[in-house]
């Protein structure tokens, strides 16, 4: 779980004590990001800085290493991709941290001090339009993986549709035409299956995919939603040689947005008694006390056959532990999401379902809320239109009008689970609401902290407010 999607009200990281790997003492992390206390030498706010950073740092390098070869159009392309790579980056960081560093160099070792958010979008929409002539306009497996023109537009308008928040002056009618770009070229389409454009086979021929982060459980790892959501009883239902680990569940909240039993998000979700595919109850043979820890009978060894039932309320057991209780009934808390659906060829949590960065299906909706925030019409298209567009292709019905709050809700159900979360409660002034456990409303959580260990390594750097 990174930072760009814990702390959100669409997830509830749960402790269990029958996990082997260590999560009791990774708590704590978890814990703070749902409470929102979270503090500068939080490993996830700290781990997340390094990955954005790391990247940033190799795209210089493979940049500083192109510096001396001779001009050509292969050079410009590549060129252009990695800059544009770069730009995300830059994006997400100032997204995640606020005022942050912008090096461009390899090797310079001063220490570079911070530059403002405004500056910082000032610099990424520059590199990026300068990027835009040289950058592919394929849409095929030859650039799947890599940043082409479409990618480009709809970083642009994320940029520019969260513009008031960074430089507290909106870009709607900019976030509009960047949309339109890539709405007009034709080349991406909502896909026919909602479910498996995230199945392990995703790839190329997801004609929704703008841009994509293509994982294989063997040869590039690190996608590992099924280890994190499902539970170990559901191992056998879809043929997993790895056990599973069960921490994380959503909060009732934000689960009962997916009201409607037609639209083909809502399956998504594992609520209720479970079944296996042959419609036989999934059984966990356990004890009285094993199923409920606080059973006094003196029967407590006695067998039980329970059947696996996910209830919506995360009751807390230990508080100051953040845990649900490691008995069986503590285990089922929680609605468990499959939207990365299981990968049956993995030997271990890795998975090969490729995770969508910018998909068609958020376009259209970031130019419904642009043009619900004031932005000059185009092409005929109303907010309600785009809405209804997908709803339809979802199989969800229609809405008769469209505001903010219902713009909100349909980003919820479309985009679960694709770390866009906290960055729309952010732009929607949500994200100091409570949900779960959480009750802080302090708007400096906006941003997370500068890690101590970077501050230690370069003391130009200044702590962000509130931290």
């Amino acid at each position: 779980m990174s930072v760009l999607l814990a702390g959100t009200d669409a997830e509830y990281g749960r402790s269990d004590p029958s996990e082997p790997c260590g999560w009791l003492v990774r708590r704590g992390r978890y814990q703070q990001m749902h409470y929102h206390n979270w503090t500068a030498d939080n490993p996830i706010v700290s781990d997340t800085w390094a990955w954005g950073f790391g990247t940033i740092s190799s795209c210089n390098q493979i940049l500083s290493l192109f510096d001396a070869s001779a001009p050509s159009p292969s050079k410009a392309r590549i060129v252009a991709e990695i800059k544009t790579l770069r730009a995300a980056m830059f994006f997400f960081m100032t997204d995640l941290y606020g005022n942050i560093p912008v090096a461009t160099s390899f090797g310079d070792t001063a220490k570079p001090g911070q530059q403002t958010r405004q500056q910082v979008f000032a610099f990424i929409e520059s590199e990026v339009k300068a990027a835009l002539p040289s950058l592919s306009r394929a849409t095929d497996a030859s650039v799947y993986g890599r940043p082409n023109v479409y990618t480009a537009y709809a970083l642009l308008a994320k940029l520019y549709l969260n513009a008031e928040v960074y430089t507290g002056k909106p870009r709607y009618d900019d976030a509009v035409v960047a949309c339109d770009s890539i709405i007009r070229s034709g080349r991406y389409a909502l896909a026919d299956d909602y479910a498996k454009m995230f199945y392990p086979d995703n790839g190329p021929q997801t004609k929704e995919f703008i841009f994509a982060i293509p994982y294989d459980h063997a040869s590039a790892q690190g996608e590992q939603f099924s280890w994190y959501s499902l539970h170990p009883a559901l191992q056998a239902k879809y043929g997993l040689s790895y056990r599973l680990s069960n921490p994380v569940s959503t909060i009732p909240s934000y689960y009962a947005q997916f009201d409607d039993p037609n639209d083909v998000r809502t399956a998504l979700w594992l609520t209720g008694k479970q079944y296996d595919f042959g419609g036989n109850p999934i059984i966990i043979h356990t004890t009285r006390l094993g199923l409920d820890n606080s059973y006094a009978g003196a029967d407590g060894a006695a067998p039980v056959d329970y059947q696996l039932e996910f209830t919506p309320q995360v009751t807390l057991r230990d508080v100051d532990k953040f845990e649900v209780g490691g008995d069986e009934l503590g285990k089922a808390k929680g609605i468990r999401n499959i939207k990365y659906y299981p990968d049956v060829t993995a030997t271990d949590r890795n998975q090969s379902n490729d995770v969508p960065v910018f998909r068609y299906a958020d376009v259209l909706l970031m130019k419904a809320e642009s043009l619900l925030r004031g932005a000059a019409g185009s092409y005929g298209e109303s907010a309600l239109s785009l809405v209804n567009m997908l709803r339809s292709k979802r199989n969800a019905a229609t809405l008769n009008a469209i505001d903010l709050p219902a713009m909100l809700k349909e980003r919820a159900l479309e985009m679960n689970w694709e770390t866009w979360r906290r960055n729309d409660l952010i732009r929607y002034g949500r994200f100091e609401d409570s949900w779960g456990y959480k009750t802080d409303a302090d708007v400096n959580k906006r941003i997370f902290p500068i890690p101590s260990g970077e501050r230690i390594l370069n003391p130009a750097l200044v702590q962000n407010p509130g931290y």
